[in-house]
C-alpha cells in the first residue's frame, strides 16, 4: 500500500486547538493495535517506506520478541482531509495525536493514564474472535474517562470473520448502530482512510485556555543515559517554551527546559508546546525522582496554584523478592530499580535481607506478566544476574491478643496464636464459548472461586463472573484456563478487597534450620503437596554431603514431608580382604561415630544454582505470548 506524500503539518505551538485531535487505541490482546498504529503512520506519510516496519512504535526489544506492547507510545501525525470524503468530515489539515496503548491485563495502568492525555478512544475488535474480557475493561476505563468512543472491527480479511455478528454485538455494548461500527483490515490497509477520517469528525479537540498560567500532565518518562529524564507531558493550559523555567507542583523542584518537542514518530524539536499538544521537556536532571508521573508542570514565575488531577497510585497485587546473583551488583540493582521505576510508575520495591540470598529487595508488581518482564527487563538493560524468589500476594495476620501484621514476604510471618488470615480477593471476568462453561466452573472451584453471575452475551457466547483468592489467580490460573478452553477464554480481574482465609506457612528446613527463600503461605488444603514437591525438588538439586542431610517440610513445629540426602561415604574396607569380622566392624563404627560428629557441627551450604533452580521452576502463570 503505497503512503500518502508527507503532508506538511502546523508547527508544535502555532497549531490552534481546534484542528488537535488526541485519541488512543484500545483494545483486547493481539486484535490489532499496533499494527493499525503502523498503517496510520504510513498513511500519514511520518513514516517512509525505507523506515517502515511491523509493530513500529514497539521500541524494546523484549515487546518485539513476545509480540506484545508492554508501553504506551505517543506519536504526531499530519492528516488532510479531502473535500466531499465519504464521512462528512470537514475538509482541511488536521493534527493527529495518536497513543497506542499495552492490551495485557498488567499493564491496565499504563492504559489508564494514556487515557488522560486524550479526548476519544478507538474501540478495536477481532472481527473473528468478538468482545473479549479486555475489551470490556479497557471500554469500561475509556467511558470513566469520559472520552468518546469510536467502534472498529479489525481483521475483516479473515476467512473466519464475522463482522455482521460482531458489529452488532459491538453497537450494543457502545450505543449505536451497526451501520455505525467501521469495518477494516489494518494489514491489508482497507478502510484506515475513513479511520482518520471519522477520528477528525467525532473527536472533540482540546478544551484549555492559552492565556491561562502553563499547566501540563506528566503522563510518561524515560531516563536517557545521555541527556537525562526526558519527560512526557499533555499541556492542558498556556505554553511551555524553549529556556523557560518550570516547576514541578508536588515536589517543587524547578528546572530550566533545554528542549521542548514532539514525538513524530522520532523526537523533533519545537520553539513552545502549546494547548491540548502532547509532548516532551528535556531539563538535563540525572536525578529520576525530580519527575513524577501524575505531577504538574508549571512556569516557575506566575505559575499556576492549582494543580491537575493526577493520577490514582496503583496498588501492587503480588510480592516476590530480587537478588543480584553476585552479591556486588547491589549498587547497580538499586540504581537500576531508581530508574526502571520512573518509565514503570507500577513498580514498588524496598530492601530487605535474607539469609539464604544476601541483599536484595522486595519488589511489589501488578500480575505475574509484570514481575516477569521487570526482571526480564533488569537483565536486559543493566545486565544483571538476577534470582527471583516465588511470588506471593499481601495477607493481613491477626494475632489473638487483636495485634495485625501486613506480610508481603512468609519471612514476616508472625510466631504465636494466630486469631485469623486474610487474604486479597478479585472479582474475575470470564468470557468464553457456552461449549466450555462447565470446564471453566470445574477449574474455578478448584481455585477456590464463588459464581457470582452469569450473561450469555449472544448463543455462543457467555460472560462468568467468580469472585477468586488472587494467591490462586498468580500460580498457574491463567495457563489452565486457556488450556482447558483451546485458547478462546479470555480474562480480566480487578482487586475487590479480602476475605478470611485458612492459610499457613510452609517451612522448608535443611537439617533443622528454616531456609527463608523456600518459605511460602498457602493454603491448608495444599501444603502437604507443595512440601512433598518442594523436599522432592531440592533432593535433586542440593549435592551430597559427608553426612546425611534431612529436608523437612514444616507448619510451625509439625513435620509434614520429609527426604534425606543421602551421606558420600569413603569405602573404608577397600585394604581389608578376608580376615576377622571385628577389624571391618570397629572400622565402620569408627566412620559412623565421625559422621555423627559432623553432622553435629556441619552446615549445608545451599549452592546458588539450587535456589535459581527450585525457585525458577516454581509454579507461575501469566501471559507468555500472544502475536499481535
Amino acid at each position: 500500500m503505497p503512503p500518502k506524500t508527507a503532508t506538511q503539518a502546523p508547527q508544535p505551538g502555532q497549531t490552534a486547538p481546534s484542528i488537535l485531535r488526541n485519541f488512543c487505541i484500545i483494545a483486547h490482546i493481539d486484535h490489532g493495535k499496533s499494527t493499525l498504529a503502523d498503517r496510520m503512520l504510513q498513511l500519514t506519510g511520518v513514516v517512509d517506506a525505507r523506515a517502515a516496519r511491523a509493530q513500529y512504535l514497539d521500541r524494546m526489544d523484549i515487546e518485539r520478541e513476545r509480540g506484545i506492547t508492554i508501553k504506551s507510545q505517543a506519536v504526531r501525525m499530519p492528516w488532510t482531509v479531502p473535500d466531499g470524503n465519504e464521512q462528512g468530515a470537514e475538509p482541511g489539515t488536521y493534527v493527529l495525536n495518536m497513543i497506542d496503548t499495552p492490551g495485557h491485563v498488567d499493564f491496565t495502568y499504563e492504559v489508564s493514564r494514556s487515557l488522560e492525555a486524550c479526548e476519544a478512544a478507538i474501540l478495536l475488535v477481532d472481527a473473528a474472535q468478538g468482545i473479549e474480557a479486555q475489551t470490556l475493561a479497557n471500554l469500561y476505563l475509556a467511558m470513566g474517562a469520559d472520552l468518546h468512543i469510536i467502534p472498529v472491527l479489525n481483521k475483516i480479511d479473515l476467512p473466519s470473520a464475522n463482522p455482521e455478528k460482531y458489529a452488532a454485538e459491538l453497537a450494543g455494548l457502545v450505543g449505536c448502530e451497526p451501520e455505525d461500527v467501521l469495518r477494516v483490515s489494518a494489514k491489508t490497509g482497507v478502510g484506515v482512510e475513513a479511520v482518520l477520517n471519522e477520528i477528525v469528525k467525532q473527536t472533540p479537540p482540546p478544551v484549555g485556555d492559552p492565556d491561562a498560567p502553563a499547566r501540563a500532565l506528566i503522563f510518561d518518562s524515560v531516563y536517557d543515559t545521555f541527556r537525562g529524564v526526558v519527560t512526557y507531558v499533555r499541556v492542558v493550559d498556556g505554553s511551555l517554551r524553549h529556556r523557560d523555567r518550570i516547576k514541578m507542583m508536588s515536589t517543587g523542584a524547578t528546572h530550566e527546559m533545554l528542549e521542548v518537542g514532539v514525538i513524530s514518530p522520532e523526537p523533533v524539536k519545537a520553539g513552545e508546546i502549546g494547548v491540548g499538544e502532547v509532548g516532551y521537556l528535556i531539563t538535563g536532571v540525572k536525578d529520576v525522582r525530580q519527575s513524577r508521573v501524575g505531577d504538574t508542570v508549571t512556569s516557575q514565575h506566575d505559575g499556576a496554584t492549582e494543580a491537575l488531577g493526577g493520577y490514582a497510585h496503583p496498588n501492587p497485587m503480588v510480592y516476590a523478592g530480587l537478588y543480584p546473583i553476585d552479591g556486588d551488583d547491589y549498587p547497580t540493582l538499586r540504581d537500576a530499580l531508581d530508574k526502571l521505576q520512573l518509565n514503570d510508575a507500577a513498580l514498588a520495591y524496598e530492601p530487605e535481607t535474607s539469609t539464604a540470598l544476601g541483599f536484595g529487595f522486595r519488589c511489589g508488581f501488578l500480575g505475574l506478566l509484570h514481575m516477569e518482564i521487570t526482571r526480564d527487563r533488569l537483565e536486559r538493560e543493566f545486565g544483571l544476574d538476577l534470582i527471583s524468589t516465588a511470588p506471593n500476594v499481601v495477607y493481613t495476620v491477626t494475632m489473638e491478643d487483636g495485634t495485625e501484621h501486613l506480610v508481603t514476604n512468609p519471612s514476616e510471618y508472625p510466631a504465636g496464636k494466630v486469631a485469623e488470615v486474610r487474604e486479597p480477593v478479585v472479582k474475575a471476568t470470564i468470557l468464553a464459548p457456552s461449549d466450555y462453561i462447565g470446564t471453566i466452573m470445574e477449574l474455578c472451584q478448584s481455585k477456590r472461586g464463588t459464581l457470582g453471575g452469569m450473561d450469555y452475551l449472544s448463543e455462543d457466547r457467555v460472560e462468568m463472573r467468580y469472585t477468586l483468592p488472587m494467591a490462586e489467580i498468580v500460580f498457574d490460573f491463567f495457563d489452565q484456563l486457556k488450556s482447558r478452553t483451546k485458547g478462546y477464554a479470555s480474562l480480566d480481574y480487578d482487586f475487590t478487597g479480602d476475605q478470611v482465609a485458612d492459610l499457613v506457612k510452609v517451612d522448608i528446613l535443611l537439617q533443622g534450620e528454616p531456609v527463608d527463600a523456600f518459605s511460602a503461605i498457602v493454603h491448608k488444603d495444599a501444603a502437604y503437596s507443595y512440601g512433598v514437591m518442594l523436599a522432592g525438588k531440592l533432593k535433586d538439586l542440593i549435592p551430597r554431603q559427608q553426612f546425611e542431610v534431612p529436608i523437612q517440610a514444616a507448619i510451625g513445629a509439625r513435620v509434614i514431608a520429609r527426604e534425606n540426602i543421602r551421606a558420600i561415604r569413603k569405602d573404608v574396607l577397600a585394604k581389608c580382604y578376608g580376615g576377622d569380622i571385628t577389624r571391618k566392624r570397629k572400622l565402620l563404627e569408627k566412620q559412623k561415630e565421625g559422621k555423627k560428629r559432623m553432622k553435629m557441627v556441619g552446615r549445608v551450604e545451599v549452592p546458588q544454582e539450587a535456589f535459581v533452580a527450585a525457585l525458577s521452576n516454581a509454579p507461575s502463570g501469566g501471559d507468555k505470548s500472544g502475536k499481535k
